[in-house]
């Protein structure tokens, strides 16, 4: 490949800018917004966990659907924009919808459409990296892709989340989706693909037939994960039962157990997602498995974050849901900005380290930003929630930089579209697990005793990223490609 301008590498990573504020406006101040208005405030986080978990189904199969198609798109535009198109004109049809939902179950519905729109075009853009940018630049194409994945939480804390929080909700869907298309045309236009002439010589249909498998894959890790989350954490209140009484040790039951559910689904769910999906080549790539099992449990601990911090604000410190929308903006924006200070040298940082290494730092840097916010849920102190806040965002560029790198080294370069799509794949199951368990573990808990649902479900996030660090155990015994 022929090496690569800065504006080129800028341009192939463009619309990650736009289908990050997209999602992070959906999934951080819409969703929670809405779901506080349509339903009771002691089921808010089972309800909102429910609509997520729904959605990232719907990503489970389209993502990685659309990253095959792709692969073999034979039009004139290339093989990824396309997909870009049609993706954007979907996701405008879907933010009408959220914006005129009269109700949860409409919402819900929108929701949905949202997300099957949203992939459409998410899929096939993982591609574009190993499409178009040679292997040497690859490390300043990723830390471009994460700061641009990353502004978004900027931009959300200056403009949609303010615009939340004063009553206007409706402008606040029209600039999502008015930026939302601006970034898709200027990615049409600057953006320049070969297009395909043949379509590769590996049938479709088998392959699409195990991709539809991966549901049952995700599911069945989930299954493991609740079975064992359930065994140890009934054992946790027979002991608790007998040391302070019945009330207490169930409460520790649940607690322990959704904790352990969480980590355990997330490890079982990508194993057997991978083997549903891409069968007997995932044991002859275990450092890639392992790459997505690192990557899905460090960002089933972040979005779980993002989604659940609305809420947990509006206890913490008292607030309406309006208030809560433009805290959460504001503490998104600190998380950008000092995800943009960790982002722009990370890359220096692992060609110097090594990639490994420095994602594991991430994982470390993230499970102590995570604690510090966790400490203020009965000791309210907004400059700790910041703090808490400021370190998250070191890790997450640090990962975000970093992780893909080491991914974009870990897949096969004929096949990319196929393998970063299964990552996304098993991620959504994973974030799938974080907000389905976290949700209704933190609704039973507050009822029990106010406050003690929200601890135990970051307490379960600071060890996803813990054990986010120690996954990559099973990267570095493997492969030495990071």
């Amino acid at each position: 490949m022929k090496r690569m301008r800065w504006v080129d590498l800028l341009s192939v990573n463009l619309f990650w800018l736009g289908l990050n504020i997209r999602n992070n406006a959906v999934g951080t101040i819409f969703m929670p917004y809405l779901v506080d208005q349509y339903v009771r405030p002691e089921i808010r986080n089972t309800a909102l966990g429910e609509m997520r978990t729904a959605g990232l189904i719907i990503a489970m199969l389209v993502q990685p659907a659309m990253g095959l198609l792709s692969d073999r798109c034979t039009s004139p535009l290339g093989r990824r924009r396309p997909f870009l198109l049609v993706g954007v004109l979907l996701d405008l049809v879907s933010l009408a919808c959220i914006a005129l939902a009269p109700n949860y179950w409409l919402l819900l519905a929108a929701i949905l459409l949202n997300q099957f729109s949203a992939n459409v075009s998410h899929g096939p853009l993982q591609g574009l990296i190993p499409d178009l940018v040679p292997e040497e630049q690859r490390g300043v194409a990723s830390a471009i892709k994460a700061i641009l994945e990353l502004v978004p939480l900027i931009l959300l804390g200056l403009t949609i989340a303010p615009l939340v929080g004063a009553g206007r909700f409706d402008l606040a869907v029209v600039v999502t989706g008015g930026l939302l298309l601006v970034l898709m045309v200027l990615t049409m236009v600057w953006v320049k693909e070969t297009p395909l002439r043949e379509k590769p010589d590996v049938p479709l249909a088998p392959t699409m037939v195990r991709v539809l498998g991966m549901l049952a894959g995700i599911g069945s890790g989930a299954l493991a994960g609740l079975v064992a989350g359930g065994v140890v954490g009934g054992l946790s209140g027979l002991v608790a039962w007998l040391l302070a009484g019945r009330t207490t040790g169930w409460n520790v039951g649940v607690a322990v157990g959704g904790i352990v559910a969480m980590a355990v689904a997330v490890v079982a769910g990508v194993w057997a997602g991978a083997l549903a999906t891409i069968g007997k080549e995932a044991r002859k790539e275990p450092a890639f498995t392992w790459w997505v099992v690192n990557r899905l449990m460090f960002l089933a601990g972040v979005t779980s974050i993002q989604g659940f911090a609305p809420f947990f604000l509006m206890y913490a410190f008292g607030v309406n849901r309006e208030a809560a929308a433009s805290m959460t903006g504001t503490l998104m924006m600190v998380v950008g900005v000092f995800t943009m200070l960790s982002a722009l040298p990370s890359g220096w940082l692992a060609d110097r380290f090594g990639q490994v290494r420095m994602v594991a730092y991430s994982g470390l840097l993230a499970a102590l930003g995570t604690a510090i916010v966790m400490s203020t849920i009965w000791m309210p102190n907004l400059r700790l929630v910041y703090v808490g806040g400021c370190l998250l965002g070191l890790a997450a560029g640090l990962f975000m930089t970093t992780n893909w790198a080491l991914g974009t080294r870990l897949v096969p370069a004929a096949e990319a579209g196929r393998y970063l799509g299964i990552s996304n794949l098993a991620g959504a199951g994973a974030g799938m697990i974080g907000a389905g368990i976290g949700g209704p573990v933190a609704d039973y808990l507050n009822a029990s005793l106010p406050g003690l649902g929200y601890f135990c479900i970051f307490a379960g996030y600071v060890l996803l990223f813990l054990l986010s660090a120690v996954s990559l155990r099973g990267i570095s015994r493997r492969s030495n490609r990071g």
